[in-house]
C-alpha cells in the first residue's frame, strides 16, 4: 500500500492512498467540469454479492455525505456508508496494467478480481 501523507483517525470512512489520489486527480483533470466529485458506492451484484462503484459526478444528492479525503472531494450515499466504513482505496500501476483496489475490513469474502465482496 502507498504511504499516506494525510493523518486520519480510526473512524475515517474511507482512506485514499497517495497513489490513488494522484491517479484520481490525473483522471479528473481530463474532465471538462468546474466542480467534480468522486462518487464511491456499492451495488448489488458481482460474483460475491456486492460490487464497488466509483465514478465522477457533478452533483451532490440530498442523502450524500461529502468528504475531503487526500485533497479529493468525495461523496458517498448514506446507504453505502456502512459498507465502506474503514475501506482503503489504493491504485497500483504496472507494465501489465494496473487499477484501483478496494481493501475493505467489513468484507467477509472477496472475489479474485477485487471488485466484489460480501458482508
Amino acid at each position: 500500500m502507498s504511504e499516506q501523507t494525510n493523518t486520519q483517525s480510526s473512524n475515517t470512512i474511507v482512506t485514499i492512498t497517495d497513489s490513488a489520489a494522484a491517479e484520481i486527480s490525473r483522471l479528473a483533470s481530463e474532465e471538462n467540469e468546474a466542480r467534480l466529485y468522486l462518487r464511491l458506492g456499492v451495488a448489488a451484484g458481482g460474483c460475491s454479492g456486492m460490487s464497488y462503484s466509483m465514478a465522477f459526478d457533478t452533483e451532490k444528492l440530498d442523502d450524500d455525505k461529502e468528504l475531503k479525503i487526500n485533497n479529493i472531494d468525495v461523496v458517498i450515499s448514506e446507504k453505502a456508508l456502512s459498507y465502506l466504513q474503514g475501506t482503503v482505496l489504493d491504485y497500483k500501476g504496472g507494465m501489465l496494467g494496473g487499477g484501483f483496489a478496494f481493501e475493505n475490513p467489513n468484507a467477509k469474502r472477496s472475489c479474485g478480481c477485487g471488485t466484489s465482496f460480501s458482508c
